[in-house]
């Protein structure tokens, strides 16, 4: 299991309330500390990344994110950013990946585009909804990916566009022994390749796009999925969410946030299977550990605005993978906190840390996570 060097979260905070008598170099000030103004200036920030795990050894990198506008007049265009992530570790392993969400100015278009290159192991549990962690092997693989969405404004709130893309995966033989040869439902065991595209429709009321406080926005798109190579698989991915804010005074936020992806064909390779659990949904799970061609997952976060700076959040959630058919039973349960530093106050950008707790198995520790990312988890 990964341990999270949080060093650096906790300098951060001690630090902070000398940022304003030149403590800290000029740049460091600049990127955390900046007095909020409505220019709409753009705005850079980075946070170094630490971990180590016994497959990994010690893991370094960082990621950096850019913040701007498309215009520079007052009116409504929702914040664009550029996000960058990259790691290497002491075993040779790797990742690297860079995304961008652009707004044309008064949101006329929206677009987004990735890359991400993956030369990193992964724990592997195998499928279903009930999966041991006395099962778990350690999976080595290369994964290429590119996605890019465009949906153009109809309406004040409905947009309509398309997504696509393309995937490698290759994975290298391991042990016949393991889970991930003996269970049958584990399809494409070297992995595959493939190309995607189909339609999206958003519909978005939210008055921000980075710290909303009120509104609606529900994304939906279908993905036609067509392997090539040594694949054979062709099918498809149904990817919907529906995410509603509500203003409970000045301070408070309430938000709801519920997901569904679904794999449809008639096979099921692994790699493309909906996993539940990440850094944005189902905190506290690993993701991965439970896999299966549906998932269903919910939950709500309180918000609390300590200060302009500064925020605290409470969420709790529910979830499940399951193959055909969804059982109220079988749901999953997770919830924790975490706190929010605002380093661009004007537009409702943060640093975010997160504890998430999840369910106790039986003869098993409690699954638990913690999160350090940029942005809100929903």
């Amino acid at each position: 299991m990964k341990i999270f060097v949080t060093t650096f979260l906790f300098a951060f905070c001690l630090q902070a309330s000398y940022a304003q008598t030149h403590v800290l170099p000029k740049f460091i000030r600049k990127m955390f500390f900046n007095k909020a103004d409505s220019t709409k200036k753009s705005s850079f920030v980075i946070l170094p990344a630490i971990s180590s795990a016994p497959e990994t050894g010690l893991e370094l990198g960082g990621a950096g994110l850019y913040s701007f506008y498309t215009d520079s007049v007052k009116s409504d265009t929702r914040v664009s950013s550029i996000f960058g992530y990259a790691t290497v570790t002491t075993k040779g392993q790797s990742k690297f990946s860079i995304n961008t969400n652009y707004w044309t100015p008064r949101n006329s278009y929206h677009f987004t585009a990735g890359i991400s290159y993956y030369d990193f192991p992964f724990s592997f549990y195998g499928i279903g909804n009930d999966t041991r962690s006395a099962d778990v092997t350690q999976i080595d693989q290369q994964r290429l990916k590119f996605n890019l969405g465009a949906e153009k404004k109809l309406t004040d709130e409905l947009y309509v566009g398309f997504v696509a893309g393309a995937q490698r995966f290759h994975i290298p033989q391991t042990s016949y022994k393991t889970i991930f040869y003996t269970d049958k439902r584990v399809e494409n065991h070297g992995g595959g390749s493939n190309i995607y595209a189909g339609p999206s429709v958003t519909l978005d009321t939210r008055n921000n796009n980075t710290y909303t406080t009120k509104g609606i926005i529900i994304t939906s798109s279908f993905e036609v999925i067509r392997g090539y190579g040594k694949t054979d698989y062709s099918g498809g991915f149904l990817n919907a969410e529906y995410s509603q804010f509500f203003a409970l005074g000045k301070k408070f936020v309430f938000g709801i946030d519920i997901q569904e992806q679904s794999l449809t064909g008639s096979k099921s390779p692994f790699y493309l299977l909906p996993a539940l659990g990440n850094d944005e949904m189902m905190r506290g799970y690993y993701n991965g550990r439970y896999r299966d061609r549906n998932m269903l997952a919910g939950q709500t976060e309180l918000r609390y605005r300590l200060s302009p700076r500064w925020g605290l959040v409470g969420f709790v959630g529910t979830g499940e993978v399951f193959n055909k058919s969804f059982s109220w039973a079988e749901l999953k349960p997770n919830y924790g906190g975490g706190v929010r530093y605002f380093f661009d106050i004007e537009k409702g950008l943060s640093v975010r840390a997160d504890y998430g707790i999840g369910q106790k198995n039986p003869g098993e520790s409690r699954q638990s996570g913690f999160y350090l990312a940029l942005g809100q988890s929903f």
